[in-house]
């Protein structure tokens, strides 16, 4: 088994070999075909997130090294422990990721993902950028049918959380617009999402113009910047506000300018974790009627939801990048420096081949 592993907070992954894992009760070994790689990985290569006042949260005291990244993994089922009923040798599945301790009142209510002792694969256990990965039980195995496997590796991550985002977003029209902050992987998703499943054009707020023509394409209504003079005020005269904001940026910046463009009883729901700090002036929270709402990638439910209607169809594709698992640590470079459109999916050689 190969993989690309951190070995230092910050430093350039390192290949290793090591033993392909055996699987116990449900557990199963997924030969991997397709890896994307998130902004999530970056963050944890870089070993924190910035809290905004000079703050940060360290991911040092709760990752082992060297540690695997990656938590957008699809591929073939090559073994399964004995207990396994679900699925069998030979299936191709995307894994779910988020998974947590199993024992407390959040694992017990089908909400892994917001589990206070996460194990999720990639970001506390080894993940995807290998070409072998273990997974702890059957259940987090979802097939992908007629989906192109290099898509279909980037739901449980950039689909999932675009389209939890949305559903908490949600009710939101024509008459009642909806606007996205950000025209990255996970931004570019709900794009399409909104246009696809609500059939709702948002309005988009991205700094970068060179991803202008990608979002329209993908069905972005209006494009504006955000850091232009007056854009709050034109865009507040053009809609009279929005009804629902979601920041796939999570920096100050993006969430205090979304912050001031929604409308009495609007809802900015954040997501990105690009970091920073918020200053809200509380007596406005009640007066305006607006919600503050926080949202952590999905349950397997709405992965399973979300697998559904990629099966039948009725989800469209974001830009894909393919690159052999050869560049992993490039791609987290490109990533940190704004060079990528979209998802790059890292494949191993065999799957390549």
């Amino acid at each position: 088994m190969q993989s690309y592993k951190m070995v230092a907070f910050g430093r350039p992954l390192e290949r290793a070999t090591q033993p392909v894992p055996i699987p116990t009760d449900a557990a199963a070994v997924v030969r991997i075909g397709s890896s994307g790689v998130c902004h999530s990985d970056l963050h944890v290569w870089e070993g924190s997130f910035d809290l905004g006042g000079g703050r940060a949260l360290d991911f040092k005291p709760n990752l082992t090294l060297p540690h695997t990244l990656g938590h957008e993994i699809a591929g073939e089922v090559i073994d399964v422990g004995p207990a396994a009923r679900l699925v069998s040798v030979g299936e191709r599945c995307v894994v779910y990721p988020w998974i947590g301790c199993g024992r407390c009142s959040r694992c017990e209510s089908s909400e892994e993902h917001l589990c206070a002792a996460p194990r999720s694969l990639g970001t506390r256990t080894n993940g995807g950028f290998a070409d072998h990965v273990l997974v702890p039980h059957e259940r987090y195995l979802v097939p992908y049918g007629g989906v192109r496997e290099e898509f279909a590796c980037t739901l449980p991550c950039s689909g999932l959380t675009s389209y939890a985002a949305l559903r908490k977003a949600a009710p939101f029209s024509d008459r009642d617009p909806l606007l996205v902050i950000g025209a990255g992987g996970v931004g570019f998703s709900a794009i399409r999402l909104a246009a696809t499943l609500h059939g709702v054009h948002p309005w988009v707020a991205e700094i970068d113009r060179k991803k202008w023509d990608a979002a329209r394409a993908a069905g972005a209504r209006e494009m504006i910047d955000p850091r232009e003079e007056g854009t709050a005020k034109r865009v507040l005269a053009a809609t009279g506000g929005f009804a629902a904001v979601v920041d796939f940026v999570g920096a100050s910046e993006t969430a205090s300018f979304g912050m001031s463009v929604l409308r009495k009883g609007g809802r900015l729901v954040l997501v990105g974790l690009f970091g920073g700090a918020l200053t809200l002036s509380l007596p406005l929270l009640p007066l305006r009627a607006i919600s503050l709402i926080g949202s952590f990638v999905g349950s397997l439910a709405e992965f399973r939801e979300l697998m559904d209607l990629a099966r039948a169809g009725k989800l469209k594709e974001i830009p894909v990048e393919v690159r052999p698992m050869t560049e992993a640590q490039k791609t987290l470079d490109d990533l940190k420096g704004g060079r990528v459109l979209g998802r790059v999916v890292l494949k191993p050689t065999a799957a390549i081949s």
